[in-house]
């Protein structure tokens, strides 16, 4: 699921300024990132339907390799997605409403954080 109710798609900023404001959020980049496109992972659990969830910010360089902190990166439209083992992350899908509003809180508190670059 595409989560375009935010305003940061398509924005530019150094990736020095955008790790510290997705790290305070909780979203990790461990593995998925190359020196033009980083993904930004926020994982959540619904231990009553024994489902596990992924929000992704992902983004591309347009200056610079990632991961310098002077790159100069382009945000792209968040994803929501399941997990299914092992086949991976399926992201076309009807989705519990409380999962729904807790990434529109994230997604709320990245838009917050990054209104000053």
């Amino acid at each position: 699921m595409k989560i375009t109710d935010f305003n940061f798609p398509d924005k530019e900023l150094k990736f020095g300024n955008l790790l510290p404001v997705m790290d305070k959020h909780g979203f990790i980049h461990a593995e998925q990132w190359d020196y033009e496109r980083v993904t930004f992972d926020y994982e959540m659990k619904d231990e009553r339907e024994g489902a596990t969830y992924f929000l992704r910010v992902p983004a591309y360089a347009i200056d610079g390799d990632i991961p310098g902190e002077d790159t100069v990166v382009k945000l792209m439209t968040p994803m929501l997605g399941r997990h299914y083992y092992p086949h991976g992350v399926e992201y076309d899908e009807e989705f519990p409403d409380k999962i729904v509003s807790k990434v529109k809180s994230k997604l709320q508190g990245i838009e917050e954080g990054l209104k000053d670059f």
